[in-house]
């Protein structure tokens, strides 16, 4: 028909297709890549094998495939590709619950549903926005490298906290933690960008965890030891909305 967009994003016919590898990832390739040269110059095949699945198992951690996001406003989807591992009622961090003097107002601090994904190394490490908004607040905390898969990995280990509010106020916090391999948090957007729900929003290298507090009264439509996808699986539906238009990142 005409007007219609046959883009495989959503809309039109699909079809399958390699991922591309992201810009944070191609130093790392092109290094390891240059190792794997190296070896196999002056060690022979025995040494440039192993490099060389070395090299493909970098590129492949810095995979960003293309998602499509369900296109109703009232989903949260998750911001992690990984593992469900825990589903709690805790308050929200200090650092999105308490005043910073901007006037721009925070989560509330009573407690809310808060699920955690787990990421293995061998799990896409784009993260991406679980609702569309405005990026209220964008808050790096130095801390430990503990393993990500125990609870006080929320409180202990390096991290950085991000608050979206929707245009009708809804806010949702999500947290990007390192884990005991992850050694940078790369964050993608700032205080004040607009994101779409399932727009990449940033990276953490190596082996690590996304914690995401619902909105009061939401509870998740997920279980503890299900796999999700960044920009797809939805997490929880936090109350009707108009439907909005698709977008695929």
């Amino acid at each position: 028909m005409p007007g219609d967009i046959f883009d495989n994003r959503g809309r039109g016919s699909a079809g399958w297709s390699w991922p591309s590898i992201h810009p944070e990832g191609r130093k790392f390739g092109a290094i390891a890549g240059a190792i794997a040269l190296a070896g196999a110059i002056f060690g022979g095949s025995i040494v440039a094998w192993p490099l060389v699945f070395l090299t493909l198992g970098v590129l492949a951690f810095f995979r960003d495939p293309v998602r499509v996001t369900p296109r109703d406003d009232r989903y949260v989807v998750a911001p992690a590709d990984g593992l469900i591992t825990l589903i709690q009622k805790v308050a929200p961090p200090r650092e999105l619950s308490a005043d910073d003097g901007s006037g721009i107002a925070a989560m509330d601090p009573t407690p809310v549903t808060r699920v955690s994904i787990f990421m293995s190394v061998f799990d896409v490490h784009v993260n991406r926005a679980p609702i569309g908004g405005t990026i209220r607040r964008v808050v790096y905390i130095p801390g430990k490298f503990l393993n990500a898969d125990l609870d006080k990995a929320s409180e202990e280990n390096e991290r950085q906290h991000f608050l979206v509010e929707r245009s009708d106020g809804v806010k949702i916090g999500f947290t990007q933690i390192a884990g005991l391999v992850a050694r940078r948090i790369v964050p993608f957007v700032k205080g004040g960008d607009i994101v779409a729900a399932g727009q990449r929003v940033g990276l953490i290298r190596f082996g690590s965890r996304v914690d995401v507090y619902l909105p009061a009264g939401t509870e998740p439509r997920v279980l503890i030891g299900q796999r999700v996808v960044a920009g797809e699986t939805v997490l929880a539906d936090i109350g009707d909305a108009p439907l909005i238009e698709g977008v695929s990142q």
